[in-house]
């Protein structure tokens, strides 16, 4: 559209006034008609999350998308403007963005009404339709509604009860915006209140005055369960006022979950070229997450954020990468070691049933990790028995005997890529179980393979694993506590 200077200009147009409600569901159909995504980068929620907001745009409601922390609402949320048009006619100097073929405020009005078709007309473009609030206790009414200005109604000489005298909040400055107020639950309620009559009758009350102001603004509310019962609750009135809630969720699949890291986590294509990830590795990161989230430690309410496992691959990436500048070689490959690098970044996005020392906070991280190995060992091996028959030979028992008879491995983190390869080749018939239960598997993964195969035999009990300050050692524990009696 031609971006007209003055009203006049305006009026040649085809522009029509429409509330937001109205612009969002025409756009809307229209890519949908084209078949064009409606919001981009959102895995998982296609045939969940997606339809039900889609369905809300089109019904003209607002929305409470409600789920737990790291379930991408927020940033759903600020998807929507890409359904606003690209440009918008305001009246040149209104603070509520005023439409100059249907103006609400009284500047916009006066100013019309004096200048007629030569009333000057700015643009707003999309970008600058999106306004966010995070709901915390301390926000008060003036903040989201206004105030009476008392130097402006002073300087005017005005009523406090007239519109020229009131500082606008950030609700009517988001008139033909989309407002999103996060984590509503915090919002004092005597502060949701306020918001009644603004959701339903269109007006606003500014210490008692009343102001027929009928502003179209877009509600995007969200709101985690948790804060229901730890914080704060929405009031039943304001919950029967928002059209339509949104039910969000984490992903459903490990392939969903790896998607999102691989999307999400920041990796320079320089380390990206520099160190090889094998697909078990991503596959047990994201089992961590699933893990964690039905873990007896871990708080089920408070939920785990999907930016714990993109972190935690950074931090995976990271530590290879530390690896390399110590060894000053130029490629490596992802180990099983580098996970425990990956505990800080655990640490702190899970609330822990009990919050104890630090140190327990680390250990059950590193529970974590080795239940996620343990649930994706199966996948890979032949499951390992909890009762075996004392003459049926098991596919581990020559790797375990090697053990049994005193030996020993370490593997210490720094390892220098020919020296760990060694190290891991030395121990006998581990190379075999690997080659007979993964053929297809790519030559890349063998050793992170091997090092799998050995944490998935401490995780079923079979070896014992200790940390020391160098790295990893795996030996036969009741062995040699028998050897010493």
């Amino acid at each position: 559209m031609t971006q007209s200077k003055t009203l006049g200009e305006l009026k040649q147009t085809a522009y029509t006034p429409s509330s937001i409600q109205e612009e969002l569901a025409r756009n809307l159909r229209a890519r949908i008609k084209s078949g064009t995504p409606t919001f981009e980068g959102l895995l998982g929620y296609e045939h969940t999350v997606i339809p039900d907001v889609e369905r809300a745009i089109l019904s003209g409601h607002s929305m409470n998308l409600l789920g737990l922390r790291g379930q991408a609402k927020t940033r759903l949320a600020r998807q929507m403007t890409q359904l606003l048009d690209e440009w918008v006619p305001v009246v040149e100097g209104s603070e509520i963005n005023d439409d100059p073929l249907a103006p609400i405020s009284k500047y916009a009005k006066e100013l019309i009404a004096q200048h007629g078709d030569k009333t000057p007309i700015a643009w707003l473009h999309r970008d600058d339709r999106f306004f966010e609030k995070l709901a915390t206790p301390d926000v008060t009414v003036p903040d989201l509604i206004g105030d009476v200005d008392p130097i402006k109604a002073s300087n005017l000489k005005l009523s406090y009860s007239d519109e020229g005298a009131i500082h606008f909040g950030m609700i009517p400055r988001a008139h033909r915006c989309i407002f999103v107020l996060n984590e509503l639950p915090d919002l004092q309620a005597r502060i949701q209140v306020a918001l009644f009559s603004i959701l339903q009758e269109k007006e606003i009350q500014i210490r008692g005055f009343k102001l027929r102001l009928p502003i179209e603004t877009q509600f995007v509310f969200t709101a985690n369960p948790e804060d229901y019962t730890n914080r704060g609750s929405i009031v039943t009135p304001l919950k029967v006022r928002i059209g339509s809630q949104i039910l969000t969720h984490y992903p459903n699949s490990t392939e969903i979950a790896k998607s999102i890291t691989k999307q999400e986590a920041k990796i320079s294509p320089a380390l990206a070229e520099a160190i090889y990830i094998p697909e078990l590795a991503r596959d047990l990161l994201e089992q961590i997450g699933f893990e964690a989230r039905k873990s007896e430690y871990v708080d089920t309410k408070s939920g785990v954020s999907a930016r714990m496992s993109i972190t935690a691959f950074e931090n995976l990436i990271s530590t290879a990468e530390r690896r390399l500048l110590i060894t000053g070689e130029e490629k490596t490959s992802i180990r099983m070691a580098d996970f425990l690098g990956v505990i800080a970044a655990i640490n702190g996005k899970v609330e822990l049933v009990y919050e104890g020392e630090q140190e327990g906070a680390e250990q059950i991280a590193f529970h974590l990790i080795n239940q996620a190995v343990k649930t994706l060992f199966p996948s890979y091996f032949p499951e390992i028995k909890k009762l075996e028959k004392e003459d049926e030979d098991g596919p581990y028992d020559r790797l375990l005997g090697w053990f049994y008879g005193d030996n020993e491995l370490f593997l210490e983190d720094g390892l220098a890529e020919d020296v760990y390869k060694d190290t891991l080749d030395a121990v006998p018939n581990l190379n075999t179980l690997v080659a007979t239960h993964q053929p297809k598997s790519a030559p890349e993964d063998t050793y992170f393979l091997m090092e799998f195969l050995l944490w998935g035999l401490e995780a079923n009990k079979r070896l014992n694993k200790y940390r020391t300050l160098e790295g990893f050692q795996f030996k036969d524990g009741l062995g040699n506590l028998l050897a010493g009696l």
